[in-house]
């Protein structure tokens, strides 16, 4: 997971790089990248692309593609470690959909620890100038819908192959992209391509490095190794792009971490978020 995590943060930074390309455009780029490469692997093994619970397949597609969206918003407009901190409620709300869709069972301990993210992020907010209600509900949007396009590949993962999930989030996102980066297009310098290019690129990789560590490894103990991220994010943040925070802020950060962590430590399945 540590190379994972690595290659995230990378993606995360390139991002950051481009403040002038809307996000929209940045998701173009991103996914005709991963669509190419996942298409070419689907029909080497000579499965079918369209697979066989279509609807479902499509919302899933949909569903990560705003959450996408979203996210590259608040990479760019937001401090670095804000919006990883806000990307981070992804797994939370992964939980509660699967309450109320799958019929899932949550602990008792696991809603305390839900409030303790949750006063983190009031503490961000609310400490925190940059972070105004409008970037809060973005974030907050894209995890959401990071977490129900999840819930819909749990519900799969046994039905469909791996690959034919993977697919359709860039199938539906590169061709909304194209079509709505239109109106608000701007041409990327060759230094621009050269990094929305890596975008996609890294994240294959990322993605790659990622599905190997919960297929080798509990989830509890590869989230672990993804939210050390934070640590580096915040230096980051603050060497390149000239990011600082007041104290109540970093506080904040811990809450909703220590809160996501051991929320996932004490999933009663801990697999659930393959």
């Amino acid at each position: 997971m540590f190379f994972a995590t690595i290659f995230f943060m990378v993606v995360k930074i390139f991002v950051k790089m481009l403040p002038h390309i809307p996000p929209m455009e940045i998701v173009f780029f991103r996914c005709i990248i991963s669509f190419l490469i996942t298409y070419y692997l689907l029909k080497n093994q000579g499965h079918d692309i369209l697979g066989k619970n279509r609807s479902l397949l499509m919302l899933r597609g949909i569903f990560g593609t705003i959450g996408l969206y979203c996210y590259f918003v608040i990479l760019q407009d937001i401090p670095l470690a804000t919006a990883s901190t806000l990307i981070y409620f992804t797994p939370l709300f992964t939980t509660l959909v699967g309450v109320v869709i799958l019929k899932e069972k949550m602990k008792t301990i696991q809603w305390f620890f839900l409030f303790i993210a949750f006063i983190g992020i009031v503490i961000i907010q609310g400490f925190d100038p940059r972070v105004n209600i409008f970037y809060l509900l973005v974030g907050l949007s894209g995890s959401f819908c990071a977490a129900f396009a999840y819930n819909i590949i749990r519900y799969l993962r046994d039905r469909e192959h791996s690959l034919v999930l993977m697919i359709y989030f860039p199938m539906v996102a590169f061709p909304v992209g194209g079509i709505l980066s239109i109106f608000n297009w701007v041409q990327p310098s060759f230094y621009d391509l050269i990094i929305l290019i890596s975008i996609g690129i890294f994240t294959q990789f990322a993605q790659y490095f990622m599905t190997k560590s919960f297929q080798s490894e509990k989830v509890s103990k590869v989230s672990i190794v993804s939210y050390s991220e934070l640590v580096f994010v915040v230096l980051i943040g603050n060497i390149f792009f000239n990011e600082n925070f007041d104290i109540l802020v970093y506080i904040g950060m811990l809450l909703v971490t220590f809160g996501v962590v051991f929320n996932i430590l004490l999933s009663k399945d801990d697999k659930k978020y393959l």
